[in-house]
C-alpha cells in the first residue's frame, strides 16, 4: 500500500506552507506500509517556540483554504515545542529544534520510503544545524565580536 493521491496533495501543500515560514528540516515519510492510522509524517522544525507557532498555523490556513483540509486533532500547542497535527490521511509533527533532535523522529520511521516534497521544502534540508552552528559561534563571541 502507499499514500493516497490526497495524502500526497496534503503533505506537498504543507510542506511548501512550513517552507515558507522558513522552517527547518523539512521531510515527508510514507507510512502507510507500517501504519493502519495514516498514510504519511510530515516532520519539520524551527530554533524558537514563536516560529513552531508561526509554521503550525500557515499549514493549517493553506490546507484549509486551498485544500478544505482542517485538522481533526491539534496537540502541543500551548508549549509549542512539539506541535502535532492529525489529518487522518496526514499526520503533521512541527518540533522545536532541541525536541527534534531528542526525539529523533527520522530514525524510527528511516525504514518508510521518503516522500518527494517541493523544491523550496527540500531546500530546508541542514537548516537546522546550520543554525545551531551560528549560534554556538554567536555565544563564542564577547560583546564586541571578540572570542571570550
Amino acid at each position: 500500500m502507499t499514500a493516497t493521491d490526497r495524502s500526497l496533495e496534503l503533505i506537498n501543500t504543507a510542506a511548501q506552507a512550513a517552507a515558507d515560514k522558513l522552517a527547518h528540516d523539512v521531510i515527508a515519510y510514507d507510512v502507510s506500509d507500517v501504519l493502519s492510522i495514516t498514510d504519511a509524517f510530515l516532520l519539520a522544525s524551527a530554533p524558537n517556540d514563536r516560529q513552531v507557532k508561526s509554521i503550525v498555523d500557515e499549514i493549517e490556513e493553506r490546507l484549509n483554504k486551498e485544500l478544505g483540509a482542517k485538522p481533526v486533532r491539534r496537540e502541543g500547542d500551548r508549549e509549542a515545542r512539539w506541535v502535532l497535527l492529525d489529518y487522518v490521511d496526514i499526520v503533521v509533527h512541527v518540533q522545536h529544534s532541541e525536541e527534534r533532535v531528542f526525539y529523533a523522529l527520522e530514525r524510527l520511521w528511516k525504514d518508510c520510503p521518503e516522500l518527494e516534497l517541493p523544491a523550496d521544502a527540500k531546500a530546508t534540508r541542514g537548516k537546522g544545524e546550520e543554525h545551531a552552528r551560528q549560534e554556538a559561534d554567536g555565544d563564542a563571541a564577547g560583546p564586541v565580536g571578540e572570542p571570550r
